[in-house]
């Protein structure tokens, strides 16, 4: 545990923001799989669902929880399962 009062406080920040990155990180896991599984099963909310999963890659992309790239690799395969 560190004595200086900065680093006392970059432990809990750094706690903070991993809690927050993950449950973003796991909303957008979610948000895909999602879309995936609609789109599979021919379900007429899938549209929707992908639209959902499409913003969410953005907000990841925009927070820098995901490379740009990465986040338009995602966003191809998703366009690609909606036609």
């Amino acid at each position: 545990m560190p004595n200086i009062k900065s680093a006392k406080k970059r432990v809990t920040v750094n706690k903070t923001r991993a809690a927050r990155n993950k449950s973003r990180n796991t909303a957008l896991k979610t948000a895909i799989k999602k879309a995936n599984i609609a789109v599979a099963d021919g379900a007429p909310e899938a549209e929707a669902l992908i639209k959902d999963a499409i913003k969410k890659i953005d907000q990841a992309a925009a927070k820098g929880l995901i490379h740009k790239n990465n986040a338009a690799h995602k966003k191809s395969a998703l366009a690609k399962l909606a036609k």
